[in-house]
């Protein structure tokens, strides 16, 4: 048992509700604050002076200068494991040229499948890790894997087999999700409701048999698949004991009501989400995901984030970390950025990356700083937390706990 501290401020978001919008003065924010940690997990939180006289025999981690303390971030939407770069395709896009321009000159997707196929998975655990490491180092601990740039048997099951080996070198706790549906591959002979099923009869098995993953994707979009063979293959998944997410309104409307329809446990982009169907997801448990890199990365706009709020939605803010559309990765950048033109509160932002996005991963045993939570914490050097959001990513995370522990 130890107690960390002090802190000049710890913003430990207790007690706020899961759904809806947030006011800064709902936070609860304990000054001098201590965090009394037992066997990585949160014992107490309080005045450091007076748990220092409480437990004075207590083993202490004493924090220099002014600091403040928050729940660690969870990212909970990325695409980090993939070979190769596409820095031609953001070039190309600036210049003028059309998504599909791109996609049938070479780039694309599809660039990213080649040359994730063409790595090998040593050569992918590398990359992986090193983005995992720069999640870590902006206090993120939590951290979501797709799959997706395989799509066939063979590459998708690398892929899912090289996040798994990942976790052996990190303490961040990985979230690894099966994204085969990310889009039809060109080699592949057969339809797109085929090719659906290929998934559900070859890989999804396999997955299942070397407890790969258990949460399964679909991108719904004209380009990617249909809504009713989307609707029909995630039942199916279900059926299969996968927990579902969805890629859902990112160019066209419609696939978030699938999402909720078939109880996926987020639908995630949401750029062009109508609002009625903001109205339908905000009634649901589903959680609502923006993902801001994208809409930067894109140039499109962004997840009507305030009406979700305002309609009572349960909002996560992720990075859409990926070679294509959101190479940034940088999350506090992107939401700092969200909430400047939604016009969210510091506190609705800070649940977005904290206990609403680890909801989304179906965690609720982290995420905010109370007894009986993971003891995963970031710290910042600032003597208010406002300062986080302000700098918008250039104030750097001083000091990264996970389960206690400095990382």
């Amino acid at each position: 048992m130890k107690l960390i501290g002090p802190f000049k401020q710890i913003v430990t978001l207790a007690n706020l509700p899961l759904r809806g919008k947030l006011s800064d003065e709902q936070l609860e924010i304990i000054t001098d604050g201590g965090i009394l940690v037992k066997d990585g997990t949160i014992l107490k939180t309080g005045n450091f002076t007076a748990l220092k006289a409480e437990f004075s025999q207590i083993k202490l981690e004493e924090i220099e200068g002014e600091q403040v303390c928050l729940p660690a971030f969870t990212d909970s939407h990325t695409h980090i494991c993939f070979g190769g770069n596409r820095a031609n395709d953001f070039a190309l896009r600036n210049a003028g040229k059309t998504y599909l321009e791109i996609a049938e000159s070479g780039g694309g997707i599809w660039s990213s499948v080649l040359h994730t196929r063409k790595a090998s998975e040593d050569e992918l655990l590398q990359t992986v890790l090193e983005r995992i490491n720069s999640l870590i180092s902006l206090g993120i601990t939590t951290i979501e894997i797709k799959s997706g740039y395989g799509l066939d048997v063979e590459n998708e099951l690398k892929m899912l087999r090289v996040i798994k080996k990942a976790q052996s070198f990190t303490k961040a706790t990985l979230i690894p999700t099966c994204l085969s549906a990310h889009l039809k591959p060109k080699d592949f002979t057969g339809s797109s409701e085929e090719y659906l099923q290929f998934i559900i009869d070859e890989i999804l098995p396999k997955v299942k048999a070397e407890n790969l993953a258990k949460r399964v994707d679909i991108f719904i979009e004209k380009s990617a698949f249909l809504p009713e063979e989307s609707r029909n293959f995630l039942l199916k998944a279900k059926e299969l004991d996968f927990e579902i997410t969805v890629h859902a309104d990112q160019f066209t409307s419609g696939s978030s009501r699938i999402a909720v329809e078939v109880g996926a446990k987020s639908a995630d982009h949401l750029e062009a989400t109508i609002d009625e169907d903001i109205e339908f997801l905000a009634k649901s448990n589903t959680v609502a995901t923006a993902l801001p890199g994208a809409s930067l990365g894109l140039g499109e706009k962004f997840t009507p984030a305030r009406k979700i709020l305002d309609a009572g939605g349960i909002l996560a803010i992720a990075s859409d970390w990926n070679p294509g559309s959101a190479p940034m990765g940088n999350l506090i950048t992107q939401a700092s950025i969200l909430a400047t033109f939604e016009k969210l509160s510091t506190a609705e932002v800070l649940a977005g990356i904290t206990f609403r996005s680890a909801f989304a991963l179906n965690l609720e045993d982290r995420g905010t700083l109370e007894n009986g939570k993971k003891a995963d914490l970031v710290t910042f050097k600032t003597d208010n937390f406002q300062n986080i959001l302000y700098y918008q990513g250039s104030l750097k995370a001083e000091h990264i706990f996970i389960d206690g522990e400095k990382v």
